[in-house]
């Protein structure tokens, strides 16, 4: 299948750089989210960062115009009905991605293609869900979406050849490279990754350094562009959590041990740069 119309559900960070991104492609995409509110604050996250471009002079004005034209705003799932994919884009919660992924399964056709952006989750579980798992796949997308180049896609136990090969095309279309990955527990960056920014937090806590010591040693010894308590904040800490909590459930392994830090931060909610803390402020 050549994919030439999308559904993404979710207008947040992830979603409405999703769209974006497959807007700018030429791409006829349906956003949804729950609320008005939240569709119109994803929309003008997306015209701002097009604004940006314009002034980098990577698009012109009437690229911008024609990309926002192809986007269409909406709170219906009925408008996914027959669209090719649907990509979810909802926060790392398993129940609220069932929830979810059984209603876009309500409402599409058949040969739909539907795509989770999970970081963690096992899509073979997800795909269970679904009244054809054949069908379903993993398509992770990293943030800031425009600007990271990687896309893991991730095959579930039930996903067949024809679906792996229509989302790896798109990927490759929307300027991405992509990576397949087995079905696990974080597939393979976040698998690295996440653990290592849960350790960070550890020493953190135990006062071994200051964040911006921490940082800066990430950074300056390891070459990393931004250093792990710092991508926390832009990732997110309650996404961080939920990570190892999903290692943790899984692997049944103490070394998944989130850490009381990061639990705490999250239960005050310094969730990082979409609460305006984290271990930073901004």
């Amino acid at each position: 299948m050549v994919i030439e119309s999308i559904g993404v559900i979710g207008a947040g960070i992830m979603g409405n750089g999703i769209t974006q991104v497959l807007a700018a492609s030429g791409l006829q995409v349906i956003m949804i989210d729950i609320n008005q509110a939240a569709i119109d604050k994803g929309m003008q996250s997306i015209s701002s960062s097009f604004d940006r471009l314009v002034k980098k002079e990577k698009m012109t004005a009437d690229d911008k115009a024609a990309a926002l034209a192809r986007i269409k705003p909406s709170l219906d799932y009925a408008d996914l009905k027959g669209l090719h994919l649907v990509i979810e884009a909802a926060t790392e919660n398993k129940p609220i991605k069932e929830k979810i992924l059984k209603q876009i399964d309500g409402v599409c056709d058949a040969h739909t293609i539907i795509a989770s952006n999970t970081s963690s989750l096992s899509v073979t579980q997800l795909a269970s869900n679904i009244s054809n798992p054949s069908r379903v796949i993993g398509m992770h997308f990293f943030n800031p979406v425009p600007l990271m180049s990687l896309v893991e896609i991730i095959r579930g136990l039930q996903t067949d050849d024809a679906t792996h090969q229509s989302i790896h095309d798109l990927a490759l279309r929307l300027g991405k490279t992509p990576i397949t990955v087995k079905n696990a527990p974080g597939f393979v960056v976040n698998r690295i990754l996440v653990p290592m920014i849960n350790e960070a937090f550890f020493v953190l806590g135990e006062g071994l350094a200051s964040a911006e010591d921490i940082d800066n040693g990430m950074k300056l010894g390891c070459n990393q562009p931004i250093g792990p308590l710092a991508l926390a904040d832009l990732i997110g800490l309650d996404t961080c959590l939920a990570i190892m909590e999903v290692y943790f459930n899984n692997f049944n392994d103490s070394k998944y041990r989130p850490c009381p830090l990061l639990r705490e931060m999250v239960d005050a909610g310094y969730l990082g740069r979409k609460t305006g803390r984290g271990v930073y402020q901004y």
